[in-house]
């Protein structure tokens, strides 16, 4: 059996916006996927808007963040040099993978959204049946996905991000440039959030998003199972 090939893409972005602080992609959000998806036999293939090393954000990489998977990271020597090397979104091809998944964290909320590259290369993923998945802050990246009628790809679609709410307990509401609940929604999304910072993953068809770090694993499992599905 030929080992699916699953795309994970991560941000290039590491501005806090205006507060002086470094951002980027949330550490667990992908060490857990990536470990779900290597331990599952997939092939992973990692990537960013811009290629080369993207940002962690330097708060995911503190004590008090680290998991099971984020210390075996740490000790993942192959993995870091994957990390430290991805390709640029612009050299993909949707038709090498089997499905796609991107992680958050603060950092896609700049660089994700209306990047014609990214979009187009998710509506390429989609028109061919493949699992879209993205955590927390990672359905940015579906904003500006059009369906082959020229919609949203989301309208109509049940999906669930990092919540107004867990905006408002980490104090970043008034720093990042929208609310990603308020912006899904106003594209025609059905949100289907849960209690803030417990595990919800939602699955309609072939997109599944997690609301929060807490749902990194349970989302790349979901992937795994529309993919072992086909």
């Amino acid at each position: 059996m030929t080992p699916s090939r699953i795309l994970i893409v991560l941000t290039s972005h590491d501005q806090l916006g205006n507060t002086g602080e470094k951002t980027g992609f949330w550490l667990e959000e992908f060490a857990a996927p990536y470990y779900e998806f290597r331990d599952a036999g997939a092939d992973v293939t990692l990537a960013s808007i811009a290629g080369g090393q993207p940002p962690i954000d330097p708060k995911s990489a503190l004590a008090e963040w680290q998991t099971d998977d984020t210390r075996r990271f740490d000790k993942d020597t192959l993995a870091k040099d994957a990390l430290a090397n991805t390709t640029p979104i612009a050299d993909l091809d949707a038709g090498s993978f089997d499905a796609i998944f991107f992680p958050g964290g603060h950092g896609p909320m700049w660089d994700f959204p209306d990047n014609n590259t990214l979009a187009h290369l998710i509506e390429a993923f989609d028109e061919e049946g493949k699992p879209v998945g993205a955590v927390c802050h990672g359905p940015v990246a579906l904003m500006a996905v059009r369906k082959a009628d020229g919609t949203p790809l989301v309208a109509g679609k049940r999906v669930t991000a990092f919540t107004n709410g867990e905006e408002d307990a980490v104090g970043l509401s008034d720093v990042v440039p929208f609310l990603l609940e308020d912006r899904l929604r106003s594209l025609g999304a059905i949100i289907s959030n849960d209690t803030d910072f417990t595990v919800n993953v939602v699955t309609d068809g072939n997109l599944v998003t997690g609301q929060n770090p807490q749902s990194s694993a349970e989302g790349a499992r979901a992937i795994l199972a529309l993919l072992n599905a086909e």
